[in-house]
């Protein structure tokens, strides 16, 4: 740590002076003379392509785009890679995989629906559980940040990341990647590339990787957080001719996985009985067929998705036998986007047109067992403590409360997008008009019994035996209807290759269900039956309402010196309504409550270079900075009003220098030498302010040889094994955190035959 404190301000400081680079922006799509970091136009089509400008960084969007290559660069092989490196990006690694948490500018969700959009190879994840996986063979990474919902729909008011594989029409041939890391870890991945003609190509790729784990379980001394991890890809290219074209893709990934290194604040120790556990199994395939008219062009994105999950916890984080939770899902989804858009080269004017529609289907059990202490503590002691002359004791010392779920959600959408051109100017409007219901019916129940005894001088004596048995079912339903636009206009430089650009545009996030609150309810119910506690209002405290913003923002793309100097900045302010957070009931509770935070703000900047020096020095950097409050939300009981949002980090920064050294000596071509910083903080962790995470730093080292055909990669992370939390949160009344991993080294092999 002390290495860093002396880094860190260094680096800071080099920072403002252009040294710090830009996040692998490219300034021109189109260029493939820069290998190390610039997008090349890739063959197939991809969700940005059809939606956006075939030039992202000539529209007004705040945007980080990174290679396959620079992705190598920085390690990174799923989404949580990028975190820090894409500026107010922010993806910490806690619990399992499908904590998949994403925060952007302020804006983030711990559980139900995501806050950022996900499009993989033209295929929307709807579920952000399914969010957090590897992916092999990555062409290039797309991070669109603010509100994307007029173009993309529900759940994009922070941002959408599209993400695009290898394309057999790119590339023919094998792909082979072997990594060996600290913590057990060890990955493999093989990638068949063929191109059958100019007009057909197949790719199929397979991968496995492991880890042993970093957290050890004091309790019986067995590492927590080991990982298996098996996933395939097969993608189909076909031009049929000129004016059709196919794209179909299918992947696959299985995973188990243990986790939840949750260390309880009190002793300093993670220290649990019961087995804590994550099974996931996901299927998708998205079908592109895109066509091609003189005077327009129409692409159909068909989509299907399907989650089969298993999310076991020792829900109470402590060696003692309170409650489990096993909460276990399928969730299929079904979507369909059509889009139209203008073609007619050199006109001022453009539009595009689309339809989209989804149906998502979600079976959910979540049954919560009470064991013998939460029996005793949490029901008997609550109970006898009311009316100690006629005590109870529970007739088992283990029950269950159960809770089965069925939710339909069906949602339409039409959109249109308006582009005029004067002068210098571009001008874009655009409009949708989203629909969505949601449905729930459950099934709640518990069959159990208790027994009174009267509390007497010869000691007790039984009374009465009294049977519990619960069964409520009920339908819930909710429909959303909004309107969301978007209006923006960008100045082109004429001297420069260079625009400034404002926007103001409409966050959505839709509403839903608060499904884990219904073993609190049954609770309740239980309680109520003794004579003690209030009833919840079911309708109350299990829906949630739909999240609103309003997004305004001035930036600019700009190319100096030839394109060796490329630099994007971003200013915006974020007006939230009913924002959703997660919180922890008061009390003994069991579960998560989604609620609406009345009035939050945020507003911020974001920065990102890259200097291309020399044609062996390359310098890569972002900031981004981002100051979010409560304007309104009182809970009942506290006034949290100018207190910081909680989970949201106040600064990312990521900087980065690379030096080639060209040998040109056979396989020992290129010897690449890597030094990065990442820094994140400050980030609290529940409404009051309380408790924080101060700003830390993670230093990176790397060195890789070799070239295009064949590299080894050797690398470092967290060289200065930096203590830090990566999560927090409370239960029971107890608090409880997650530290992030300490050193980590290794080495990664990449053939390309």
């Amino acid at each position: 740590m002390k290495l860093t404190r002396h880094i860190f301000p260094f680096l800071i400081g080099f920072f403002p002076l252009g040294a710090a680079g830009a996040l692998y922006h490219a300034p021109d799509e189109q260029t493939e003379t820069q290998p190390d970091s610039l997008v090349k136009v890739l063959e197939g089509v991809s969700v940005t392509s059809v939606k956006q400008a075939s030039r992202l960084r000539e529209s007004p969007e705040a945007v980080t785009i990174l290679t396959g290559k620079a992705l190598e660069e920085i390690g990174a092989l799923n989404l949580r890679g990028i975190s820090d490196v894409v500026p107010n990006f922010y993806m910490p690694e806690y619990g399992s995989r499908i904590t998949s948490t994403i925060y952007v500018r302020g804006i983030g969700a711990r559980m139900d629906n995501p806050s950022v959009g996900l499009n993989v190879d033209n295929v929307p994840y709807l579920n952000k559980d399914a969010y957090d996986f590897d992916i092999a063979d990555i062409a290039n990474v797309e991070m669109l940040r603010g509100p994307q919902s007029t173009l993309y729909g529900r759940n994009t008011m922070a941002g959408v990341i599209n993400i695009t594989t290898l394309s057999p029409m790119q590339f023919q041939g094998w792909k082979i990647m072997a990594e060996g890391a600290n913590g057990g870890r060890g990955k493999l991945s093989l990638g068949w590339y063929h191109r059958f003609n100019r007009k057909l190509g197949l790719a199929a790729t397979g991968s496995y990787s492991h880890q042993d784990g970093f957290f050890t379980n004091e309790y019986n001394g067995k590492k927590l957080d080991k990982e298996n991890n098996w996933s395939g890809r097969v993608r189909l290219n076909w031009n049929i001719n000129r004016e059709l074209t196919v794209q179909n893709v299918a992947a696959v990934n299985f995973l188990r996985q243990g986790g939840y290194p949750y260390e309880f604040k009190e002793t300093g120790k993670i220290s649990y009985n019961d087995t804590c556990f994550y099974r996931r199994m996901t299927f998708t395939d998205g079908l592109t067929l895109r066509y091609s008219h003189d005077k327009f062009t129409l692409t159909s994105i068909t989509a299907v998705q399907h989650l089969d999950d298993n999310m076991t916890l020792d829900q109470d984080f402590l060696p003692e036998e309170y409650f489990t939770l096993t909460q276990k899902k399928r969730d299929t989804a079904i979507s369909e986007d059509m889009v139209f858009r203008g073609k007619r080269p050199g006109s001022a004017y453009n539009w595009l047109a689309g339809v989209f529609g989804f149906y998502k289907h979600l079976d959910m059990q979540a049954p919560v067992t009470f064991k013998d202490k939460g029996i005793s503590d949490l029901i008997e002691q609550n109970r006898n403590n009311a009316n100690p002359s006629f005590p109870i004791r529970w007739n088992s010392r283990s029950f269950t409360l159960n809770s089965d779920f069925r939710n339909n959600t069906v949602g339409l959408a039409v959109y249109h997008k308006s582009s005029v051109t004067l002068g210098n100017f571009d001008i874009d409007a655009a409009l949708r008009l989203d629909y969505e219901r949601s449905e729930l019916h459950y099934d709640s129940y518990c069959a159990t019994s208790y027994s009174i005894y009267q509390n007497t001088q010869q000691g007790l004596i039984p009374y009465h035996e009294v049977p519990v048995n619960i069964n409520d079912k009920g339908d819930l339903s909710r429909t959303f209807l909004t309107l969301l636009p978007e209006l923006a206009a960008t100045y082109r430089v004429s001297d420069y290759p260079a625009n400034i650009y404002a926007k103001i545009s409409k966050g959505y996030k839709a509403g839903g269900f608060n499904t884990q609150m219904f073993s609190d309810v049954l609770q309740q119910r239980l309680m109520g039956i003794m004579g003690i506690g209030a009833q919840y209002d079911v309708d109350d405290v299990v829906g949630y309402k739909p999240e609103e913003s309003w997004n305004y923002e001035i930036g600019s793309h700009l190319n100096l010196f030839d394109s060796r100097l490329t630099l994007d900045l971003a200013l915006f302010y974020i007006d939230c309504r009913n924002q959703q957070l997660t919180m922890f009931p008061d009390g003994t509770t069991t579960g998560r409550i989604m609620t609406n935070a009345g009035k939050t703000r945020s507003f911020g900047g974001e920065i990102s270079v890259m200097w291309r020096a020399t044609s062996e020095l390359i310098f890569n950097g972002s900031y981004g900075y981002t100051n979010a409050r409560f304007r309104e939300f009182f809970n009942g009981i506290s006034d949290y009003k100018g207190r910081y949002l909680p989970y949201a980090p106040r600064n990312t920064v990521f900087l980065q220098g690379l030096y080639t050294l060209h040998t040109g000596v056979g396989v020992l071509k290129d010897i690449v030498f890597d030094v990065n910083l990442r820094a994140t903080g400050k980030i609290y962790w529940n409404e009051s302010n309380a408790d924080y995470q101060p700003l830390y730093a993670l230093l990176g080292a790397g060195i890789t040889i070799g070239d295009e055909r064949i590299n080894l990669q050797v690398w470092g992370r967290n060289l200065t094994d930096t203590r830090y939390r990566t999560f927090y949160f409370m239960s029971m009344g107890n608090e409880f955190f997650q530290r992030g991993k300490g050193i980590e080294f290794g080495a990664t092999l990449r053939l390309s035959i």
